[in-house]
């Protein structure tokens, strides 16, 4: 079994399939650049909501401070990026 991180693509699409998924999003508007709270709508109860399935994605706990200064997709994706390193 591999220890290796996914990949960033991997990370975007999951994080992209999680937003759809959970706040029927368009896939066309989850963008690397795409700012969470003014592009794509998503509130802080939705941004709880968010790490929970992250955190089922990455199977480790999350903190949350990693996830304060998140304001973009690509945000996220460095956030578990981070998260995921071995």
């Amino acid at each position: 079994m591999s220890t290796e991180s996914p990949s960033r693509e991997a990370t975007f699409a999951q994080v992209r399939k999680t937003l759809v998924e959970l706040f029927e999003l368009d896939a066309d508007e989850i963008t690397p650049e795409a700012r969470l709270y003014e592009d794509l709508d998503i509130d802080s109860i939705d941004a709880v909501d968010l790490v929970v399935e992250l955190k089922r994605y990455t199977g480790k706990r999350l903190n949350p401070e990693d996830f304060k200064s998140v304001r973009t997709i690509d945000d996220v994706v460095n956030a578990v990026d981070r998260i995921m390193q071995p």
